[in-house]
């Protein structure tokens, strides 16, 4: 699957609608971005059944502000509609993969407990 682009418009209905969705928060502009792009593209046609998604920094500014992205590239993954992983910077391919195999490794119903238990917590 190539990689779709996300907007303020669709971000919420794609998060919704998939289970896993990488999103590669990136501009133009961005050296670095634009050398993890092929790696991150090669990486989508290799996992059909997970949603690839680029949103580029400049053109959505309100959307990178709502995840307070700070440094591009950023890479966020949504499982469930749960952000389980969030890092700055590129990764290599092998990085990547292995990235990938621990978010479809995750037990989403620990991770929501875990939630459950912090938010009650913060109460």
């Amino acid at each position: 699957m190539a990689t779709v682009t996300l907007t303020q418009a669709n971000f919420e209905q794609t998060t919704a609608d998939n289970d896993l969705v990488i999103v590669d928060f990136w501009a133009p502009w961005c050296g670095p971005c634009r050398s993890f792009a092929p790696v991150f593209e090669s990486t989508s046609e290799k996992y059909p059944d997970i949603v690839f998604a680029k949103v580029n920094t400049e053109e959505e500014r309100d959307l990178a502000g709502s995840f307070q992205i700070r440094s591009i590239p950023t890479l966020m993954i949504f499982r469930e509609q749960i952000i389980i992983f969030s890092q700055a910077g590129s990764l290599p391919a092998e990085g990547l993969e292995e990235v990938i195999g621990k978010a479809k490794g995750l037990d989403m119903d620990v991770v929501r407990q875990e939630i459950a238990k912090q938010e009650g917590e913060s109460k």
